[in-house]
Order: structure tokens, then C-alpha cells, then sequence
């Protein structure tokens, strides 16, 4: 029997929240190795703060949009490097650089940790190019906030949280207020690619682990379902 394929998107943020980092990230690494061998999974990490703190510095020393990016996405791919000490003998032994290398990498039994992987390319776009890449049957974004909304909860009072959607729809709410590339929810590019391939998104809470190990496994989940289909 195959197993699923799945491609996990989670928040520097979440991985990395500043506050007993190690626990988390061991907890995460355990639920992760027992689904191991039920799904194939890869998993792409974040920047976060870190990432913010060296895209604001070396914006503020004069850095190009080109050269801030590049420091993101090395603070992603040392996110991924500590993942990956997490996973220990079940991780891919190198961060992969690209969407290709990452799903060839990919094999049952084996998790593939990466970063993100060029200027202007989010690592929820990064997501989507694994899982078209890799045929996965769905992304999993693994992120700060519990489910998709109409607009941004923390600003919006009224905004409604969605537990079922389609692609078309997330692809609406992603452009509608915040513009390409700027939505907290899922990147625009990332919807996109996942629409032309119907893959499913899955978007939790990122700090729910029972949720997170759900939405992995293709279960019903109190986050938000996008049916690509």
C-alpha cells in the first residue's frame, strides 16, 4: 500500500518562538518520527523573528530586496538544520537548495528538512513547488494562526473563521485585502500552484500538535480545509 505524501509548511515563528525552542522542537520531532511511517513526508521550516531581524538590519545598512532575501533564507535553512538534528537518523543528511532536489530526495522512511529556496519565493510558495513536484496529496501550513478567516482576526473584530473552503476561494481572500505576497494566511503564488495541480491545503495552528499530527494524516482537523478539487 502507498502511503501519502505530504509537504509540511511551518512558521519560523513556530518553530523558533523564542521560549524553550528545544522542548518544542523535540516534541515536533517525535510526533514527526512516528508519522514517518505512515506518510513521506518533507517538511519546509520558516525565518521568523530571526529572519526579520537580518532582513531589517541589512536594510537599514543600505541591502538590495535581493540581498535581504538571501539572508532570510539562510536563517530558514539554519531553522531547517536544527530540525534536522531534532529528526536525527530518519532526516535527509543535507538541506536540500531546490523544489527538484528536495522531492528527489524524498523516499519513504526518510524526511527531507528545508529552507526556503530563492529571492521572492515565500516558503509557503516553497511548499507547493515540492508538493507539484513530488505529486503530494496535500500541504500542510503549520501557522500562527488557528484556521483561515475572511481578513486578519488580530486586526478584525468580525472576521470569520472558515473550516471548509475551496482553492478558489483561499485564492480570493489571499489577494483581496493584502496583495500579492502579502498574506498571512498562504502565500498567493503557493495557492495558485496548488490550484493548477489540485493539491489540498491544510491550514492549524502550528503549537497544536494533535491538530498539526491530523492534518498530516489527512483527518478531519478544527483548523481549515482547502479542497483543491
Amino acid at each position: 500500500m502507498s502511503r501519502d505524501r505530504v509537504v509540511v509548511s511551518i512558521g519560523g515563528s513556530i518553530l523558533i518562538p523564542d521560549h524553550e525552542d528545544s522542548v518544542f522542537i523535540k516534541e515536533l520531532a517525535q510526533m514527526i518520527t512516528e508519522l514517518n511511517k505512515e506518510v513521506q513526508l518533507v517538511v519546509i521550516c520558516g525565518g521568523g523573528k530571526i529572519a526579520r531581524y537580518y532582513t531589517n538590519t541589512s536594510a537599514e545598512l543600505g541591502a538590495s530586496v535581493f540581498e535581504q532575501d538571501l539572508l532570510g533564507i539562510g536563517t530558514t535553512r539554519l531553522n531547517a538544520k536544527l530540525l534536522a538534528l531534532a529528526l536525527g537518523d530518519i532526516s535527509s543528511t543535507e538541506i536540500p537548495l531546490n523544489a527538484a532536489d528536495a522531492a528527489n530526495m524524498s523516499v519513504p522512511g526518510k524526511v527531507v528538512v528545508m529552507g526556503g529556496t530563492e529571492p521572492g519565493h515565500t516558503t509557503d510558495a516553497v511548499a507547493s513547488m515540492v508538493a507539484k513536484e513530488m505529486e503530494a496529496d496535500r500541504v500542510v501550513n503549520a501557522t500562527s494562526v488557528d484556521a483561515v478567516y475572511t481578513s486578519d482576526p488580530k486586526k478584525d473584530p468580525n472576521a470569520k473563521r472558515l473550516g471548509k473552503i475551496s482553492i478558489k476561494e483561499l485564492g480570493e481572500l489571499v489577494y483581496k485585502d493584502h496583495g500579492a505576497g502579502k498574506s498571512s494566511v498562504f502565500d498567493p503564488l503557493g495557492v495558485q500552484i496548488a490550484e493548477n495541480n489540485n493539491i489540498d491545503i491544510l491550514v492549524v495552528d502550528g503549537r497544536d500538535l494533535a491538530d498539526l499530527r491530523n492534518a498530516i494524516l489527512g483527518k478531519d482537523i478544527k483548523g481549515t480545509f482547502v479542497n483543491s478539487h
